[in-house]
This record gives C-alpha cells, structure tokens and sequence, in this order.
C-alpha cells in the first residue's frame, strides 16, 4: 500500500496538468428552508424557502474538482438554448482556467436537478431533462472540438450520465482519437463494451452489479465481476467504489489492491463519483501511477462525503490530510475562501459556531493576540480574514506592510487560538463575510455594532456581533513608531 504522507507531493503535481473532460453537464440547484408545519392540502411538509443556490453538476461537478485541484481543464458539453443553459454557461465562466467549448443545441432541455433541504435534510429531488442522444451536427461539433484540445491534454475523461452527449458512436470516436493517451470514464448503463479501449471505468457496486450481472458483496465478488468487465468489454482497468467498504482497483495486469474507506464522517455523497474521478484523472495526468491515482480519489471521497451538496475536494485539503489526517492541521490553515466555506459550513452541521475577525495583523502584538483570544472564546471555530498586502497599502500608506502576507498569515495560522486563516483583496471583508456566513463576528470595541462591515448580513441570519476589549496603547503604528525612535 502507498503511504498517504509519501503522497503529499504528488498533491503539488496536480497543480496545471491538462485535463480534457467530456460529458454530459447538468445545474444542480438547491433550495434551503425550514419546515413547521404540514400541509392542509396534503400530509406533505411545506418548506419555507430561506436561500437558493447554483452549481455545475454531472460533467460540470468533474470539471469543478480538476479546478479544486489546480489542474487546467478544457471542457467539452451541450446546453439548450435556454436560462439554465445560459447559467452553465455563468459558471463556468466564473473559473478562469477552465477552456470551455459549451455548444448549444436549439430545443434541448438543459438537465436541472433541484434538491430540496430542510434542517440539513435533503426532502426532495426534481429533475428536468433531456435523454435523447444529441442532434448529427451537434454530435460533428464535439468531435471537432475534441480534436482540437486533444493535442495538450494529458489526459482524456468521459463523464457520462446518460444524457445524450456521450452515445456509443461518439464514445468510441473519442477513444479511437485519444489513442496513446490516458482514458478514464465514469460509465453509466450495463453495457460496458462500448467503452473498449479505455484505459481504466469508475463504477460505484451497484453500477458493476448492473453491468456484470455479478454479486458484488464482498471482496472477492467485485474482484470477480471487475475481471469479466477486463475480459470481456477491453477495458484495461476498473476502480470500483464501494461507499463505507472504500474502493478496490483491479488492473488489467492482475494486480488487485483494496483501499479502505477514509471518510471519517458521511454528510452527503452526492458528487463523490465525480471527485474520484477527477482526482484520478488529475493524478494520471501529472505522472502518478494507476494506484498512486486511486489512493489520492480515496482520500478526495473521504472529504467530499463529509461536506454538503456538490462538494469539491482542494489540493490544499488533500495535502492536509495525507500529512496530517486532519483539515485543521499544520499550514492547511491557510486557505482560499471557497475552502474556508466548505470548512465552516462542515464545522456548522457538527453543531458547532463559526466566527470570523478580519484586520493587517501587520507586527502581530498582545492587542492581537488579546483580540484573537476573545473572538474564539465566543465560538468553537475562528476564521481571520487577512488583508493582502495591496490592499493593506491602500489602507495603511505605500510604507505599509512590514511583513507580507505570506509571513503574516504564516504567524496567525500558528496561533491555537485561530482556525482557519483566509487571504482577501479587498478593501473591506464584507464579500468573504456573505461567502462564510459566520454565525460570529468579532471585531475591536473601538468599533460600534453599527460601524463594523458586515454586522447587518451576520445578524440578518440569525449571528451576532461581540465587540471585543482592547489593550490599551497596543497597536501596530504605535510599534512602527517606536522602532523608528518616536514617541509611543
């Protein structure tokens, strides 16, 4: 077995390598409420809605974690000539190293699927969709547009979940063009011989049972019914994964390797196939081995599963892991926002308070720590939001900062009294804020409640603001000062 601390390198390797992602994307939509009573129209809950929510999904969610993970992917799909086709489009225009190549395809339905949650629990799923296999010039457009983006991709994946962009002919012109290269698939139906010729498929057990025909229940069952897929379909390898059982990989040279589970907590699996597959394909990419490959999904699952929604895994989180075993540890502190978010909101559905405080934290002095220390008694978890250094320049005077904010969010994330350390640019911390919906925010008592950024959004959903003593004649100025031989 690899050891999960050699690993750790690998992570960094991820970072830029050339992903091509083919298959069917889709918008998954979320619509969070409460729920208090039932309806006198029907024994069903009515859902009071409180916020919605978009993101890439199918196709989309793959592309999103190759992002996570620092690779570059180009991404080839089909969207209707419709508002949610016009989103996909949205998004994935929000994520600059993405190379899209969306087409339209006039009439089609773009798939959406609305979840539905009350009090963290999911009470409905609705779908709108198109299955049928996608039009002839349609179908000559993502061929071409493969052919093209082929040349630099490292590797090639085909995310198919039965929506019509990845019938078998197109299928089997994207292997036949991807000759040499690394092909990895995240099937879908029961017949697996339509993707001859790929390197290695993902099925989740019940997709192999589906496939094979085969028991899958225990180890030697899917080991088995992975070997007929080899023989029979000319697929070179398998990873299949088996939810709290881990994964097994099953190569085309006999090799067989069993990888535990490595999720501590399960909140949600939805997207989990996507993470592995993304993992793997990003892995491959920069060089890594089959089961080099399989152990980094492993541990990407691991922490999906333990977020809500369509998660992402981030190479910061992996790196954590692999070194440490837990998210909090060591320099995964410092993070970027949409990190920091999946944290917070995974530190919330523990039952625990997340608070936040922002400053320069420029020659950190016993105000800060004193600041600091009083912002985590009020909660169980502390983000501080850091001001970059051209933001502390515009605030503070072209002398300003002393220290970088590498060295700065360096010195906070050692402090035990902080979690989570998060750079912004901005002048102020209000968008970081609306991204990590603390239910505490923290600042100085030289401030009001009135006058610290954010307050009102905090206590719009339910937190609360502490103001917090200072030190007197502590600050970072009166520091400079002396240094330079003035007068405190």
């Amino acid at each position: 077995m690899t050891e999960l601390s050699a690993l750790a390198d690998r992570v960094e390797r991820l970072r830029a390598t050339s992903v091509l992602c083919v298959g069917d994307v889709m918008l998954d939509r979320f619509v969070y409420g409460s729920v208090d009573r039932i309806s006198p129209e029907a024994p069903i809950p009515v859902l009071a809605v409180q916020r919605e929510s978009a993101m890439l999904g199918g196709a989309g969610n793959v592309v999103r974690n190759l992002v996570a993970l620092g690779a570059h992917p180009a991404f080839i799909a089909v969207v209707g000539d419709d508002a949610p086709g016009q989103e996909i489009a949205r998004l994935v225009d929000e994520h600059k190293t993405i190379e899209p190549a969306l087409l339209v395809e006039p009439g089609r339905q773009t798939t959406i699927k609305t979840r539905f949650f009350a009090s963290n629990q999911q009470l409905l799923r609705a779908d709108r969709e198109t299955r049928s296999a996608v039009t002839e010039p349609v179908r000559a457009e993502v061929l071409a547009r493969a052919e093209a983006l082929m040349a630099k991709a490292g590797v090639v994946v085909l995310s198919d979940y039965g929506k019509g962009v990845l019938a078998p002919d197109i299928v089997a012109a994207l292997i036949a063009r991807a000759a040499g290269k690394v092909v990895v698939v995240d099937p879908k139906g029961t017949d697996y011989s339509i993707y001859a010729g790929a390197t290695i498929v993902t099925p989740n057990r019940k997709e192999l049972h589906e496939a094979t025909g085969m028991a899958v229940d225990n180890d030697d069952e899917v080991v088995a019914a992975a070997r007929h897929l080899i023989a029979t379909c000319g697929i070179n390898s398998v990873l299949v994964t088996r939810s709290q059982d881990g994964m097994t990989l099953v190569q085309g040279d006999g090799a067989v390797h069993h990888l535990p589970a490595e999720a501590r907590e399960v909140f949600d699996v939805s997207g989990a196939g996507d993470t592995v597959v993304a993992t793997l394909a990003a892995a491959l990419a920069s060089g890594a081995s089959l089961l080099e490959g399989a152990v980094l999904a492993n541990v990407a699952a691991g922490i999906v599963v333990a977020k809500v929604g369509t998660a992402v895994a981030y190479a910061d989180e992996l790196i954590a892991v692999l070194h440490h075993g837990d998210l909090t540890a060591g320099g995964s502190k410092i993070v970027t926002a949409a990190a920091a978010a999946d944290l917070a909101d995974l530190w919330r559905r523990k039952g625990l308070k997340v608070g936040f405080t922002n400053g320069c934290f420029d020659l950190l002095h016993p105000g800060h720590v004193s600041i600091l220390a009083q912002a985590r008694a009020a909660c169980d978890r502390l983000v501080v939001g850091l001001n970059s250094d051209a933001s502390v320049q515009r605030l503070k005077g072209p002398t300003r900062p002393v220290q970088s904010e590498a060295a700065r969010a360096t010195v906070l994330s050692s402090l035990a009294s902080v979690d989570l350390v998060v750079i912004f640019g901005e002048d102020t911390p209000l968008a970081l804020i609306e991204t990590l919906r603390p239910d505490v925010l923290v600042k100085g008592a030289d401030y009001t409640v009135a006058t610290v950024v954010g307050a009102d959004l905090v206590q719009g959903w339910g937190g609360k603001v502490v103001l917090a003593d200072l030190i007197e004649g502590q600050s970072t100025t009166n520091t400079i000062r002396r240094m330079n031989g003035g007068a405190s």
